[in-house]
């Protein structure tokens, strides 16, 4: 008996890394947080001076240790940003997501990346100098202030990162970070959540600190169990209050957040 495909629930996706259009850009310049408040000339003039390029999926767009000489703008694709353990391991501590910004250490003068971006899917970036950035700064002081209060913020997640892999069981820690990335990238389709992204099991075993392995036998006992399905690019998580009891207490901020801008 012939065995049933399984069909696929994603939606199709762009497969050109260069596909940013000048009108896309300027819609996500205008709209991202840091740039909201200036003028149409203003932002013109942004995208005129920054640099644009597309990445594929896997591709390194800088490394922690890597100058800090440009702040980052996603306009579209998916972003993974990876942090350095002290045991020499890459925890995923971010989703970006299109219309937000990373690398903004390099606003504030730092001079080297804390972290390592990397395209999650195929992306387009667009990349301002600390120059560029540093004079918008100058000119328009909520603009300063913004950016100060998004690297604070984001030290305050790496702590809560710290504390979130230091506690709790492999299940739990697993459970709880696919709802918290269902929480801010999930899709309702069909009584579940889905998940339209292509995270591996080593991205999972880096969110939550354990080994592909244990992630692996986590995810099959949960199939097994009808708690999620899984595909080559995207999760379904069919019952989440079961997932939701797994998590318990740990279901709390977690290493993964999207920014969606």
């Amino acid at each position: 008996m012939a065995r049933e495909r399984r069909s696929t629930p994603l939606a199709s996706t762009c497969t050109a890394p260069h596909t940013c259009p000048r009108p896309l850009r300027l819609d996500v310049l205008s709209h991202a947080p840091y740039f909201a408040g200036l003028s149409r000339e203003e932002i013109i003039a942004l995208d005129e001076a920054a640099k644009v390029r597309g990445y594929t999926e896997g591709e390194a767009i800088y490394h922690a240790g890597g100058s800090a000489e440009h702040l980052f703008l996603l306009a579209s694709g998916r972003v993974k940003v990876l942090r350095p353990a002290l045991d020499d391991s890459d925890v995923l501590v971010e989703v970006i997501t299109p219309g937000a910004t990373f690398g903004s250490v390099a606003a504030l003068g730092h001079s080297t990346y804390p972290d390592t971006a990397m395209a999650l899917t195929v992306s387009c970036v667009l990349r301002i100098s600390a120059a560029d950035l540093r004079r918008v700064m100058n000119r328009h002081p909520a603009v300063a202030l913004a950016v100060l209060d998004e690297v604070s913020h984001r030290l305050e997640e790496a702590q809560q990162t710290v504390r979130r892999l230091s506690g709790g069981t492999v299940e739990q820690r697993v459970a709880s970070s696919l709802l918290v990335l269902a929480d801010q990238l999930g899709e309702p389709r069909d009584g579940g959540v889905l998940l339209q992204l292509p995270l591996t099991r080593e991205d999972l075993a880096s969110m939550t600190g354990t080994t592909t392995e244990s992630v692996s036998r986590t995810l099959s006992k949960w199939r097994r169990a009808g708690l999620i399905e899984t595909g080559r690019r995207w999760t379904s998580l069919t019952d989440r209050a079961a997932l939701a009891a797994i998590a318990g207490a740990a279901h709390g901020p977690g290493p993964v957040r999207a920014r969606r801008g």
